[in-house]
């Protein structure tokens, strides 16, 4: 009998493989590349304005060059003791508006979160759509009455205007950001804890809170920044030159005769960045939490 030979299968050219893994390859290379190269032109700034501070007053805009051809050191000691108090006074001012800023909203805005999650009141529904329709004014439009009432309860040249309103859960972008974190959180921890004998403040103290950590990390870098870096409100209500702040003493560098020492400016500048960074790399890992599961809650 003939035996019948089977014809064999024709193997797959390795060669398609590697091509294939080669053109991921590529994409990823150009796709990185692409990503380095967006965030050196958005960095670019910050890196002009380091550079600045080091150079000669005639070079600042005369060289476009991040590298100095001559450094200028004397920039930081200058600016530091140019105004008429040392910046290291401005600095505390912005540490003590940005701290009762933190301290308020972090409790203020956890409470009223805590009630609109958790509690069942009458007109709740509304009041939470009023609240969020508040993050539509603009500071421009509160701005007088808020001015006319903190000037006839004599609060004018102090830091209570910048610090009670934050005691009011009067930031509703944190109030509406922990709404959100909390109704993610099981419903049965409170049960539990009731069960256990807590009442609202025991289960807001106890349950609560410390699971919002991540929200509560993010309210406070970002309560941080936007203090740090609000100049609106502190020129409104600071005009004594003994409580102003960083951007408030950044802007009177600016000489209206045009002799502006612009070194001087640069170089405090980068100091007052320093503080924002920090905070930031501190608290990074709870910011991205705190959004990321926020979003998907």
């Amino acid at each position: 009998m003939a035996t019948m030979t089977e014809t064999p299968t024709p193997a797959r050219p390795k060669s398609k493989g590697r091509e294939r893994h080669l053109s991921v390859g590529v994409r990823r290379f150009v796709f990185h590349l692409l990503l380095t190269a967006a965030a050196m032109v958005m960095i670019y700034p910050l890196l002009w304005m380091l550079s600045a501070s080091f150079k000669p007053i005639e070079e600042i805009f005369s060289d476009p060059g991040l590298i100095p051809s001559t450094w200028e050191w004397s920039n930081y000691t200058e600016g530091w003791n140019a105004l008429p108090h040392p910046f290291e006074k401005y600095i505390f001012n912005s540490m003590v508006i940005v701290a009762g800023s933190i301290i308020g909203n972090l409790v203020s805005c956890s409470m009223a979160a805590y009630a609109f999650a958790r509690l069942r009141f009458p007109m709740r529904g509304m009041l939470f759509a009023i609240m969020l329709g508040t993050i539509m004014l603009p500071i421009h439009v509160v701005i007088i009455p808020q001015y006319i009432l903190f000037n006839n309860l004599g609060w004018v040249d102090t830091f209570w205007p910048l610090i009670v309103p934050k005691l009011l859960a009067t930031d509703a972008f944190f109030v509406f950001l922990m709404v959100q974190f909390i109704r993610g959180l099981p419903k049965e921890l409170d049960e539990a804890a009731s069960i256990d004998g807590c009442g609202y403040w025991g289960t807001y103290l106890r349950v609560i809170m410390p699971l919002c950590m991540p929200a509560l990390a993010t309210t406070a870098i970002f309560t941080f920044i936007w203090t740090w870096n609000d100049f609106y409100s502190q020129l409104i209500y600071l005009r004594d030159v003994d409580l102003q702040t960083v951007p408030l003493a950044l802007r009177l560098f600016m000489d209206s005769t045009g002799t502006t020492n612009w070194g001087a400016l640069f170089a405090m500048s980068i100091v007052a960045l320093g503080p924002i960074f920090g905070f930031f790399l501190a608290g990074q890992r709870y910011l991205v939490r705190g959004i990321a599961t926020t979003g998907i809650k």
